[in-house]
């Protein structure tokens, strides 16, 4: 082990449930619970909430990316019919302070800007009214008197600008907010001795997630309490929503948020911190309940979500053999205006920073920039699927250095299955993998040598096919501790280490089962999830099973779905409450049979002796005597069947548990950052497959195959995993060949709409698309799942990356840069660079 890593260990597991060949629920495509009422119109989204006396909010944005505020005269707007509020900067700073930020030293955001704007978009006033129409009238009357200041736009930019072309001179006089060196291993004696070092500028332009709907939130104050209500499309409400009261000066019992279903995320909702605090600020001012709904452009101009945005400077060393020895890179990233997430982007990119090969030492230097952009936040991946790209790409040109071939060079680097769990230079494991199996399961699925004579045949008749295959990894279920160990030792921030989940069952007298979740629905199946495991639990039915959800009120400790992460953390908190649930229907049953406990086991939706068909009692039998028969049973331990000391209270009245699940396998950072602990541990992997034709011609590219194999531990459901899979794909194929939000140099985004902002339709995404998965159960999660949810984005824009190299390898064409639209393409084929 390498000096670095002498304070790293590895806890024992904690699971309960092993993976097994016997489960009759998990692991079947049952049809998702949430679709009836969705597909039927009966979802409940933050647009369907209306309340007595509701009036609606629009936002006065910025035209400008870098100015003060000199002065806002609302008189014009005040006087029109319909408006009941006007809320300014410094109206709002009178009781509602800065929005939640994990950046360490702090970065300050308002929900309204108060005397200066970093970015256009940036609020700078809101109106209350009694409809929509009139209060989006109201806005445009609305005087604004600006200084313009100068704007940083871009990351070279931002490396050197001072003065007033500083975003935020609280912090210093530079536009650079965090610089440091991360380095795991002996970094430099393995780029000695390697025989070959092959460098490359890589760059990845930001994008960002456009769900079918936007943020948005309902709030309504009640004076006479103090108390807000508020619903919203949050992920985070209960981990969260406590900062919430915080910045509306409230305790946070003094705010109840209300989830509703979210219509898509990708990330985009996972705080929504900014429409809640916004939303209520409105209300109290108003005196009325406030509904403001992002339209398309707000949600841009005014993101939370933008992707990574990043140059890289990287190397990679490796020896004549094709074994890699050591990765290290400069990244660059343009954080826009704020900092919201710290720099756990990078903490992501450092989870997986080797992939699925041995490599034995990294080193990553960090320079986070600000610049007069909307902020990054939580895009499908957070950073880990831009690392995948590095990388990848770094593999590809070793390959190319050296002459083997791409899939060659992947083979004799792979971490081999006998090895797990993997530790990292970085402190992170991998848990469990079959990488050989998945990346020859996904060549099998493509036909890869028929593609090949197909590829050469085509050639000669003047057509461009190429081929890409990439192997990559996909971590899941993060520990809290990644959004601040990249932070200086000496402002560590909020270094909080819990990111829990939590659920409440009960069993209601005819025996049907009811789950409360404490996170909401956000596209990832969550009722379906529950629902199958608990079925699995009690050996019910799935139509059996209810699920709801917690307001703040009520809720537990729930993190929400987010790093794909949900499913294993849902699942363990289902594990939990059922195994107290079973205890105690397991002593009812005993003494209803006259029968030892340990010669009962659960079946055929009851409990029965174990080889005695005929001794067995229903559930909804057992629910029954548990909630009215009290008297049937014993008061003391004494009187139990088996002689065992059972509490009375297994008898009490009633069936329902509640629990709490703590992240399964992470560990503290070492207190230097030796290394960075265990903090994403549960490790998925996957292989793509691209089949490609170029049109050289126009720079058009067509998918005429395409195979994905994962391995996501012990699959739950395959239909709903298949769905993230095919999601992700889509989605970075348009991050690789499409989407990128441009800003020219006064900081205007030049394509805030989907008329500009091109997304891929159904003609741009692959029609023949394999899946196929490869079950490497987790040591550590129940069952041995593991997460899934980022699903194809994270290998998708690296396998297109490399398909469109092959198919242009007559071209000499390199992709160092992403997106490459036609126009783009088209220039590298005719000489230009990417």
């Amino acid at each position: 082990m390498s000096n670095h890593l002498e304070t790293h260990y590895i806890p024992d597991s904690k699971q309960r449930e092993r993976p097994r060949k016997d489960l009759k629920v998990i692991g079947k495509s049952i049809r998702r619970v949430e679709d009836t009422r969705l597909l039927t119109g009966s979802g409940r989204y933050i647009d369907d909430i209306e309340l007595p006396g509701m009036c609606h909010a629009a936002i006065l944005r910025s035209p400008y990316a870098h100015a003060r505020i000199v002065s806002i005269d609302t008189s014009k707007a005040r006087e029109l019919p319909g408006v009941v509020a006007i809320v300014t900067g410094s109206d709002a700073a009178k009781h509602t302070g800065p929005v939640v930020t994990f950046a360490s030293p702090p970065v300050e955001q308002r929900c309204i800007a108060l005397d200066k704007v970093r970015h256009a978009g940036e609020a700078v006033a809101a109106v209350v009214a009694e409809s929509r129409y009139i209060a989006e009238d109201a806005i445009d009357l609305i005087d604004v008197e600006y200084e313009e200041l100068p704007v940083v736009a871009t990351i070279e930019d931002a490396l050197t600008s001072k003065g007033q072309a500083v975003v935020h001179p609280e912090r210093g006089d530079s536009n650079i907010a965090h610089e440091h060196l991360y380095s795991f291993g002996d970094v430099d004696s393995d780029f000695e001795q390697a025989d070959h070092v092959i460098k490359r500028k890589l760059r990845w332009n930001r994008s960002g997630p456009y769900p079918l709907e936007y943020k948005g939130a309902v709030a309504e104050f009640d004076k006479g309490t103090g108390k807000f209500t508020c619903y919203a499309n949050s992920s985070m409400y209960n981990y969260v929503g406590w900062l919430c009261a915080a910045s509306l000066g409230i305790a946070p019992s003094q705010l109840n948020i209300k989830p509703v279903v979210a219509g898509g995320s990708f990330g985009s909702k996972l705080f929504n911190h900014k429409s809640i605090i916004l939303t209520c600020t409105l209300a109290r001012a108003a005196g009325r309940p406030v509904k403001y709904v992002e339209d398309a452009m707000d949600a841009v101009l005014n993101s939370d979500a933008h992707g990574s945005d990043r140059l890289y400077d990287a190397e990679i060393a490796v020896n004549s053999d094709g074994k890699i020895r050591s990765l290290r890179f400069d990244v660059y990233d343009d954080y826009g205006a704020f900092i919201q997430y710290g720099y756990g982007t990078h903490g992501n990119a450092l989870s997986q920073i080797i992939g699925p090969y041995k490599i034995k030492s990294v080193a990553m230097k960090l320079t986070a920039v600000l610049t007069n952009k909307c902020q990054q936040g939580a895009y499908r991946g957070f950073g880990s699927e831009v690392m995948n790209f590095l990388l990848e790409r770094m593999v590809d040109a070793a390959a190319d250095e050296l002459g083997i071939d791409k899939i060659e060079i992947r083979r004799r680097n792979l971490i081999q299955p006998d090895e797990f769990p993997y530790v990292l230079p970085s402190g992170n494991i991998y848990d469990s993998g079959n990488y050989p199996a998945v990346l020859e399961k996904a060549l099998s699925l493509i036909d890869i040598d028929g593609w090949r004579r197909k590829q050469a045949e085509a050639r000669k008749e003047g057509k461009h096919i190429g081929i890409g295959v990439v192997t990559c990894q996909e971590r899941s279920v993060f520990s809290s501790t990644e959004f601040w160990s990249l932070n200086k030792l000496d402002t560590p921030g909020f270094a909080l280490t819990s990111s829990p989940e939590s659920i409440r069952v009960k069993i209601d007298p005819m025996g049907k089962i009811y789950a409360e979740l404490h996170a909401p629905f956000w596209g990832n199946s969550p009722e379906t999830m529950v629902t199958q495991v608990l079925a699995e639990q009690f050996t019910v039915d799935p139509s059996d099973i209810i699920v709801g959800y917690a307001d703040t009120d009520g809720g537990l400790p729930g993190t929400g779905p987010g790093g794909s992460r949900f499913t294993v953390m849902i699942t363990g908190a289902a594990v939990s409450a059922a195994r107290e649930i079973k205890g105690k229907l397991t002593a009812i049953a005993a003494h209803m049979l006259q029968v030892a406990e340990d010669s009962l086991e659960f079946r055929d939706a009851g409990v029965g002796v174990t080889g005695d068909a005929e001794k067995h009692v229903k559930l909804s039998d057992l629910a029954m005597m548990s909630h009215y028969f009290r008297l049937n049973f014993p008061d003391d331990a004494e009187q139990s069947i088996d002689g065992r000391n059972r509490p009375p209270q297994n008898f009490s009245s009633g069936l329902q548990a509640a629990a709490t699940y703590d992240h399964p396998m992470t560990t503290m950072p070492d207190p230097e950052r030796k290394h960075l602990g265990i903090f994403y541990p549960i490790m998925g992997n996957m292989a793509h497959v691209a089949v490609i034709e170029v049109d050289p011609d126009t720079g058009r590219i067509q998918f005429l195959d395409y195979a994905a194999v994962h391995d996501a531990g012990v699959v739950v459901n395959p239909k709903t995993l298949a769905g993230h899979i095919r999601g992700g794909t889509a989605q970075g194929i348009g991050t690789a060949l499409y989407e990128e939000f441009q800003y020219d140099a006064a900081g205007q985004l030049l394509n805030a709409s989907l008329a500009d902002y091109r997304i891929p339709g159904v003609f741009e995404v692959p029609s023949s698309f394999k899946i196929g998965h490869v079950e490497t159960p987790s040591p550590y999660t129940e069952y041995g799942i593991k997460g899934g949810g980022e699903g194809g984005r994270m290998a998708s824009p690296a396998v297109i990356a490399q398909a469109v190299e092959d198919a242009l390898s007559p071209f000499n064409v390199l992709v160092n840069e992403l997106p490459i639209p036609p126009g783009k393409l088209h220039g590298l084929i005719n000489g230009g660079t990417s």
